[in-house]
C-alpha cells in the first residue's frame, strides 16, 4: 500500500490495495488446478481403461472405489480451482483509500464478489475522522492493520487482508496518514 499524492499541492493521498490478485493466490490456484486435473484424469483412465496421464498408468485401478474415489477428488478440487481463479479474475478485496483534503472527503473503495453489491464503498467527510488507530496481534496468527476511527460508526479496515503488513511499513503508513489528516495516530 504505497501512497501517492496527486499535483495540487498534495492536498490528495491515494492508497491502492492490493486484493487477491497477488502470486500466493495465483500459486495455489495453480498447484490446486494441476493436482485436480490429475485426480479427474486417473479416475476417467481407470473408467475408460485408457491411459490419460503421462506419468503414471491409471488403467489398473479398479473404477469402484479407487477410480470414483479419484473422480470425487478430481471434481471437487476442479471447482475448487475454478472458484479461486474467478477470485483471482474479479480482483476481491482490491480497490484504494483516497484522503481528499481539497473536497475534504475520504473514500474507501474495493471490489466484492461478483453480483448486486460488487462495489463495495464507503465516503465520509474528513472532519468525521478522529483517529488513526493500529492494531498489533502477535502469536500463531498475528495480525496487523490500520483502522479509521469515526464519530458515530464503526472503525474502517484500511489495509489488505491476509498477509500482515511489516511493522517498520504498518508504522510509517500510519503515522504519514495521521500527519495528512492532522489526527492522532492511536495504538503504539
Amino acid at each position: 500500500m504505497t501512497a501517492q499524492a496527486a499535483s495540487k499541492g498534495n492536498l490528495v493521498l491515494r492508497q491502492p490495495i492490493l486484493g487477491s490478485r497477488r502470486f500466493s493466490n495465483y500459486w495455489w490456484a495453480t498447484v490446486v488446478s494441476i493436482g485436480a486435473t490429475g485426480f479427474a484424469l486417473s479416475g476417467l483412465s481407470s473408467y475408460l481403461k485408457v491411459n490419460l496421464l503421462p506419468v503414471s498408468d491409471p488403467t489398473q485401478l479398479v473404477f469402484v472405489p479407487q477410480g470414483l474415489a479419484m473422480s470425487f477428488y478430481g471434481v471437487a478440487g476442479l471447482l475448487l480451482a475454478l472458484y479461486l481463479w474467478l477470485v483471482i479474475i474479479a480482483d476481491v478485496g482490491g480497490g484504494y483509500n483516497e484522503f481528499n483534503q481539497d473536497k475534504g472527503t475520504v473514500q474507501i473503495f474495493r471490489w466484492g464478489f461478483p453480483g448486486k453489491n460488487r462495489r463495495i464503498e464507503i465516503t465520509c467527510p474528513i472532519s468525521d475522522v478522529q483517529a488513526v488507530r493500529v492494531d498489533l496481534r502477535e502469536g500463531l496468527n498475528p495480525r496487523r492493520a490500520l483502522y479509521l476511527r469515526l464519530k458515530g460508526r464503526n472503525d474502517i479496515p484500511l489495509t489488505r487482508v491476509g498477509e500482515p503488513l511489516p511493522l517498520s511499513e504498518l508504522e510509517n503508513q500510519g503515522a504519514e496518514l495521521a500527519r495528512f489528516l492532522n489526527v492522532p495516530l492511536e495504538g503504539l
